[in-house]
């Protein structure tokens, strides 16, 4: 049965990576044209060779999101070819029963979600921040726009109001301000600096220019104007968090969206974005599980001559659906404030629901 297993397991995997270089192969031209149409249009300072690193350095964030599809279509592809042999007839006269072949399922599907996992959540986020270092020394620093990122922070009886216009490729912030408000909701304090720096207590900032709002009465107020070279402000705030408000959440750590989900309830922000996006990291790997054991039916179908490609087709297809109705639920889920764990493993269900009932009917049934 070990032997059986291991045959299995290793023309599934080969299956899955040559599908998964050819998709990768396809994106890394599509991605290569579109780069080089933007060094084209910037000058020289943003060369050939950058654009080829840049665009390498986004393949693995393909690789993480391509995963599912490719598993999917790779071990149809392999079931069907298996079943055309009759080679998957073989091993069921050898012992491999329904029930040890899902098993077998199952276990390989558990190895592509791990896989899967650690691509997203360690390999993929760090090569995407080194592809934004990459250009933002060509295009300037990470920003979101002309309001750059904005958040909230309660210490004691204080709440604060930050805005970061942009972030450097080495982490330092541009165009800080910081807004404090009494525990009335008037403004106590403003700060505007150039630059900002991380530090274990809080922020350095550089180049400050202070208003200080004195509460003389119920609607009078003194302002004491102050600058500094350089000012710390005590805070929480971490560099994740102001990356996380900057950068896509769909390329960010499991943990980092973690914290950040955290630090927006705890400030009562808006989370419903970022919670979908975190129960979607955690679910997404699994869906690598619910695609092995949907395509474990193919190999107990009777294949004719030329039938093998139109059930790959379909494989193809179903893949697609997949990823379609991932982000159909992840939009609908943010519009209509759906449960955020809902939103995100309902496509999970509904194919691990359809894959078993495929497993039920041609296999156990017939």
């Amino acid at each position: 049965m070990k032997t059986l297993r291991r045959y299995l397991f290793r023309e599934v995997a080969l299956s899955v990576g040559f599908v998964t270089l050819a998709f990768i192969a396809l994106f890394f031209f599509f991605d290569m044209v579109d780069e080089l149409r933007v060094a084209g249009s910037v000058g020289p300072g943003y060369t050939l060779s950058s654009a080829l690193v840049y665009v390498l350095l986004r393949q693995p964030q393909h690789v993480y999101e391509l995963l599912p599809i490719t598993v999917l279509i790779g071990t149809i592809f392999v079931m069907a070819r298996l079943a055309q042999n009759s080679e998957f007839t073989i091993m069921r006269t050898s012992g491999l029963g329904p029930w040890r072949a899902l098993g077998a399922a199952a276990l390989l599907g558990l190895v592509f979600a791990l896989g899967t996992f650690a691509i997203g959540d360690y390999v993929a986020p760090a090569s995407e921040r080194a592809a934004d270092i990459v250009r933002a020394r060509q295009f300037g620093p990470l920003s979101t726009g002309l309001t750059g990122a904005w958040l909230k922070e309660q210490q004691g009886e204080q709440s604060y109001a930050v805005n970061v216009r942009a972030l450097e490729p080495g982490g330092d912030m541009r165009g800080v301000r910081i807004f404090a408000f009494d525990a009335d909701g008037h403004l106590a304090m403003s700060a505007r600096a150039d630059a900002a720096r991380f530090t274990e207590d809080g922020w350095e900032l550089t180049q400050v220019a202070r208003n200080t709002f004195l509460h003389t009465g119920t609607d009078e107020a003194r302002v004491l104007r102050e600058s500094d070279a350089q000012w710390l402000w005590p805070t929480r705030i971490t560099s994740s968090m102001v990356a996380a408000s900057l950068l896509n959440p769909q390329k960010m750590a499991t943990l980092d969206l973690f914290l950040y989900v955290r630090h927006l309830q705890a400030n009562g922000q808006k989370a419903q974005r970022y919670e979908i996006e975190l129960w979607h990291k955690v679910f997404y790997p699994l869906s690598c599980l619910v695609m092995v054991v949907l395509s474990l039916p193919f190999a107990y179908l009777h294949f004719r001559s030329g039938g093998m490609a139109a059930y790959v087709f379909g494989g193809v297809m179903a893949g697609i659906s997949f990823f379609l109705l991932n982000n159909v639920f992840g939009f609908a889920g943010n519009l209509q404030n759906w449960s955020p764990w809902l939103s995100a493993a309902a496509p999970g269900l509904i194919y691990s629901v359809l894959s078993l009932g495929a497993f039920g009917w041609l296999v156990l049934r017939q």
